[in-house]
């Protein structure tokens, strides 16, 4: 059974959420999910700048 999410200092930008982690390693990692339905974007950043600077310029194509 995989260990369970638990994310803490979670904070929306638009349509992004971005919460703080820790990853399987023990490291802490933060978060960027856009929430909008049919566009699957996420990914990991070592630093929670890097992950709002990303909320704030993702573009997708979903209308």
């Amino acid at each position: 059974m995989p260990a369970r999410e638990n994310f803490r200092s979670v904070m929306r930008i638009g349509p992004v959420q971005i919460g703080t982690h820790r990853d399987r390693h023990g490291r802490t990692t933060h978060a960027a999910v856009y929430t909008a339905d049919r566009c699957g974007w996420s990914a990991d950043y070592s630093s929670q700048t890097a992950a709002q600077l990303a909320a704030r310029t993702h573009r997708c194509n979903v209308r």
